[in-house]
């Protein structure tokens, strides 16, 4: 059913309204976690990862679909700058729906402060891990959490920054090669911790409740190198997840081979190209501003 809810075609043609469909389907996800399994000892323990696979269940339909269509195109279009210029169609749809799963994480990070500790606990540890490695158990004390035995040393830390999203660059493109659209839950894990970071500055700078003028200050604070970054996620799962299909149906024979693997290595190129950009704005921009 949620297959047809929006398919490939309308959602290239009307990007934004992946907006609300991300929206509707990270609160359904949080909701059921919230009011569901908080209530159980054990399963309470693991509901950052229950929320992530709830909406990695919604979204796989429509990534398949769409991953599935890019690689139609990849056959029937010849000229390469008209096939970049149609696969952007599906990044801006694809950014579109990660927003809307963003903005829906963090306005019920704020809005029910009582389930943080369930609905984010992997995602607030990964926060800590990388901002506060010195002092992890303080910060996750602050948001709620238990401490841990066992802290993060501070010569970690630049190491982690520089080659975190490396890493997951490599991964997702691994992800979507071996599992098509299943790199969906890569992109969806960064945006549950994206909406925690952006949860915890909004707490830490400005009073409770939903401010409008903080709320998008958090957006922005994030947002200015990590939307350049979950861009560049996108087009690695593009570019695997296209690679992956062409197998599936048996495309990459003869020119299709080339063809179809020229143009996954041109995205690839450009994801990395984009991931060296939000880098020098995570690290030289966004610490000025803020």
């Amino acid at each position: 059913m949620l297959e047809s809810i929006i398919m490939p075609k309308r959602a290239e043609r009307k990007p934004w309204e992946m907006f609300f469909i991300g929206l509707i389907y990270a609160s359904a996800s949080i909701l059921i976690v919230s009011f569901i399994f908080a209530k159980d000892s054990v399963l309470s323990n693991y509901g950052g990862i229950f929320m992530l696979l709830f909406i990695v269940l919604c979204t796989l339909p429509f990534m398949y679909y769409l991953i599935k269509f890019e690689e139609e195109k990849d056959v029937s279009i010849s000229n390469e700058g008209k096939l970049i210029k149609e696969h952007s169609k599906a990044l801006w749809a694809l950014m579109f729906l990660f927003a809307g799963i963003l903005v829906a994480m963090a306005v019920w990070y704020l809005i029910l402060p009582q389930y943080t500790s369930v609905n984010f606990n992997a995602q607030i540890k990964v926060f800590c891990a990388i901002n506060s490695p010195a002092n992890f158990d303080y910060c996750i004390e602050r948001q709620g959490l238990s401490p841990v035995t066992g802290g993060i040393t501070l010569t970690r830390r630049l190491v982690e920054i520089f080659a975190n999203n490396i890493y997951v660059l490599i991964f997702t493109l691994i992800f979507s090669l071996a599992l098509g659209a299943g790199a969906i839950f890569i992109l969806a894990w960064n945006a549950s911790v994206i909406a925690a970071a952006m949860g915890i500055f909004f707490k830490d700078n400005f009073q409770a409740g939903i401010n409008i003028i903080g709320f998008f200050l958090a957006f922005f604070r994030y947002m200015l190198h990590g939307g350049l970054e979950i861009a560049s996620y996108f087009i690695a799962a593009l570019a695997g997840g296209i690679i992956s299909v062409a197998i599936i149906r048996r495309d990459l024979r003869g020119e299709r081979l080339w063809k179809i693997l020229q143009d996954s290595l041109i995205l690839v190129i450009i994801a990395i190209v984009i991931l060296i950009v939000a880098a020098l704005l995570e690290v030289f921009v966004t610490p000025a501003l803020f």
